[in-house]
């Protein structure tokens, strides 16, 4: 399977809950907001069958409960202009940029903290996520070049 074969197939499985109003199995993903990744084990039977390679799972399952949180379809690039979009609906920029650096600077193990936060507050003015594209920036969030936090930033502030 490529690599990113396994990402679509999976997101795709996310879309179809979502499309399909299973309340059920979304309501099980939500139980592993706030939780450490892969430790909601009602979540493995909507997150491993499509294919997460086990380096993978800890970040499926973070998305996973994230996409139930805030299901909006309609993202279509990085959290960073996402958070750009967000920043236009708000009256407080400051603290708008004061969470987005602290999550640009987190270390992996406090992105689910910091992620779950930046969702919660995008789904408060509607802005949506793309959830393939987060999926894929999680994995490589501890590339040594940091591409990720450098997307995320130039989206951001070029917006």
């Amino acid at each position: 399977m490529e690599n990113s074969d396994w990402r679509e197939k999976f997101i795709g499985h996310l879309e179809r809950l979502r499309d399909q109003e299973d309340r059920r199995a979304l309501a099980i993903l939500r139980r592993g907001v706030n939780r450490q990744p892969g430790t909601t084990l009602e979540m493995y039977s909507l997150v491993l069958p499509w294919g997460v390679p086990r380096y993978a799972e800890d970040s499926a399952f973070l998305v996973a409960a994230l996409f139930a949180l805030h299901s909006q379809d309609g993202g279509t690039k990085t959290l960073g202009h996402s958070f750009a979009e967000f920043r236009k609906k708000v009256t407080t920029e400051e603290s708008v940029e004061q969470r987005f650096n602290a999550l640009l600077n987190c270390h992996r193990d406090d992105l689910p903290y910091h992620l779950r936060q930046a969702v919660t507050l995008l789904k408060s003015k509607d802005v949506p996520v793309d959830w393939q594209r987060l999926l894929r920036d999680v994995l490589g969030w501890e590339h040594d070049d940091r591409y990720v936090q450098r997307d995320w930033a130039r989206d951001f502030w070029s917006s």
